[in-house]
């Protein structure tokens, strides 16, 4: 999308972060500094858009969509958190590690030599549906 669009998805984001925050008193729970935690941001942007299809749009066959999505959020709730930011200072994340030049080589290399990638499919009940499918019903 483009920046400008981004920054108004950002904003609309913010708006209702801070609803949420302050309606599920999440203040201990989620960094001010949120929007610089990449892992928060779409973590949170996940939680908005269920938010808006459990409680915005007819929800006709789903009677419970919002228990569910309360349900949800208690569920994300650990993964709003970040450990270095929890004293209100903001933390940059780690550096990510340099990726390998022959990454994409060594991986493609194991998808066609190592056996998960080249051996034929075994289900572990394949003998019982085989059995099931060959035999007739006993009375």
């Amino acid at each position: 999308m483009p920046p400008a669009e981004r920054r108004m998805k950002m904003r609309e984001l913010a708006d209702w972060v801070s609803w949420l925050t302050a309606t599920f008193e999440l203040h201990n729970r989620m960094p001010p500094c949120w929007y610089r935690h990449t892992a928060v941001v779409e973590h949170l942007t996940a939680l908005y858009a269920a938010w808006v299809r459990s409680y915005c749009t007819p929800t006709g066959h789903r009677e419970l969509a919002e228990v569910e999505w309360i349900s949800m959020l208690h569920a994300f709730a650990p993964h709003l958190q970040v450990a270095s930011c929890a004293t209100g200072t903001h933390q940059e994340p780690p550096p990510r590690s340099a990726v390998r030049p022959d990454a994409q080589e060594a991986f493609e290399t194991y998808l066609m030599s190592a056996a998960f990638g080249t051996a034929e499919a075994v289900h572990p009940a394949a003998d019982e549906v085989l059995r099931r499918n060959n035999s007739e019903p006993q009375y």
